[in-house]
């Protein structure tokens, strides 16, 4: 079976009677959470070599019965025991498909963590067929999701954040859980135990988050070429998924929009930031504030429905989601030499 969202959250808390679970996606930090929330839902303790196994889709490879051998050792002292299958991809579909065909809901949990697997994949098709077992696709979190996280991760260390100040974090970090996680460890030390201001984050988390995303989106937005390429292959380099970047640069194209919406009714440029929320960075607000001038309303609605397409192509097909992502950023940059 096939699962994401809510119904992925669910099982990965109470796996129940499965034999086996598949996690894969672009988000790698979600891929690690969710592995090591079922590790510990199934055996507890992962690190007790009496209850847990980790082996290689290579090792498999070329010891193909050695999964079903692991897969039917009891746990020392009872309960279940775990069995953590490493890198696997197409290559190992067909011995997964034979041991689904025949695993038993008794016997240890073999738990599979796959990379970005496609609709077509073969590894996929094999646990989303069988009833014993779940497919669990990890896709970056939407705003609300990420909002979710990110408080939940404050509260955990004592910490208080307004909506304000949430929305600027969600707008800062994207959806991307391994930089949400890696960033709001260093505003905690930075706070330690007090109300999180939007001081705190701009301070700590801006310039980071700036380099990661809003340089790609404020290149993009400005036409410049040579500074998008870097900003792309930077994005890329910090392990951000292609989908998050797109994302990125479709919220700042949607409050570019916005910004004008507010001007049409007669606001000032000024007077149309001030109204956004999360408030702009202030070391992006006269950039931010060209473009509110050099962009119009319509060529805006264009690019929204340009990226959207894109983001959408990235899901859905099997093409290259780091070039579909360049291609569209490519498209909104020369956009923008046109205005």
């Amino acid at each position: 079976m096939y699962l994401t969202g809510s119904s992925a959250d669910t099982f990965v808390r109470k796996p129940g009677a499965a034999a086996a679970a598949l996690v894969f996606g672009p988000d790698r930090g979600q891929v690690r959470e969710r592995m090591a929330a079922i590790g510990r839902a199934v055996a507890g303790d992962t690190s007790d070599p009496f209850r847990a196994v980790e082996l290689s889709a290579a090792q498999l490879k070329s010891d193909p019965a050695r999964l079903f051998d692991e897969a039917a050792a009891l746990a020392f002292g009872g309960g279940r025991r775990l069995v953590v299958v490493r890198d696997a991809g197409d290559a190992s579909a067909d011995l997964f498909e034979r041991f689904l065909a025949e695993a038993k809901s008794d016997a240890a949990f073999v738990l599979v963590e796959g990379g970005d697997l496609p609709k077509r994949s073969a590894l996929r098709a094999a646990f989303e067929a069988a009833k014993t077992a779940a497919a669990i696709a990890c896709y970056p979190d939407d705003a609300r999701a990420a909002r979710a996280l990110i408080g939940g991760i404050l509260r955990e260390h004592g910490l208080a954040a307004d909506a304000e100040v949430l929305d600027l974090l969600v707008d800062r970090l994207g959806p991307d859980r391994d930089l949400i996680r890696g960033e709001l460890a260093k505003l905690v030390l930075y706070c330690e135990g007090k109300t999180v201001s939007a001081d705190d984050v701009l301070a700590v988390i801006g310039d980071g988050a700036e380099a990661s995303l809003d340089a790609v989106a404020f290149a993009a937005c400005d036409g410049d070429t040579s500074q998008l390429d870097r900003a792309f292959t930077r994005a890329i380099g910090d392990g951000l998924p292609p989908v998050a970047i797109l994302r990125a640069a479709l919220r700042h194209v949607g409050r570019l929009h916005l910004a004008r919406a507010h001007m049409a009714e007669g606001q000032s440029a000024k007077d149309a930031m001030t109204r956004l929320r999360p408030p702009v960075f202030f070391k992006l607000a006269d950039r931010f504030r060209r473009q509110i001038g050099t962009w119009d309303e319509a060529r805006l609605a264009a690019a929204l429905d340009s990226l959207i397409a894109a983001e959408t192509a990235c899901k859905a097909t099997a093409a290259p989601d780091e070039a579909i992502a360049w291609r569209a950023l490519a498209n909104l940059c020369r956009s923008a030499r046109r205005n």
